[in-house]
C-alpha cells in the first residue's frame, strides 16, 4: 500500500534519534528527543491550495528539518510516517 499526498502535503519518514551522545553516553528511551530530521517519501502535486498557487520545493529523497511537533503520524505496513504541510518544513538539509 502506498501513501499519495494531496495538495501541499508531504509524507516524511523520520530519521532515527541518536542513541548515544557525542561523548559515548547511551541514552535511555525517555531521554531521547523526538527527531526533527526526516526523509521525504512522497510529495503532493501542489497547485491551488486555499486560493493560493503553491509550488512544491521538496522532492522525494530530500532530507528535511521539520517543526518539532508538526504533522499527523501514520503507521502503514509496520512503518511510521508523518504527513505535514510543506509550510511545516523548515529547511532542506544538504
Amino acid at each position: 500500500m502506498n501513501i499519495k499526498p494531496l495538495g501541499d502535503r508531504v509524507v516524511l519518514k523520520m530519521v532515527e534519534a541518536e542513541e548515544t551522545t557525542k561523548s559515548g553516553i547511551i541514552l535511555a528511551g525517555s531521554a531521547k528527543e523526538k527527531p526533527q530530521v526526516a526523509e521525504v517519501v512522497a510529495v503532493g502535486p501542489g497547485g491551488m491550495v486555499d486560493g493560493k498557487e503553491v509550488t512544491m520545493n521538496v522532492k522525494v529523497g530530500d532530507k528535511v528539518l521539520t517543526s518539532k511537533y508538526s504533522g499527523t503520524e501514520v503507521k502503514l505496513d509496520n512503518e511510521e510516517y508523518v504527513i505535514v504541510s510543506q509550510s511545516d518544513i523548515l529547511a532542506i538539509v544538504e
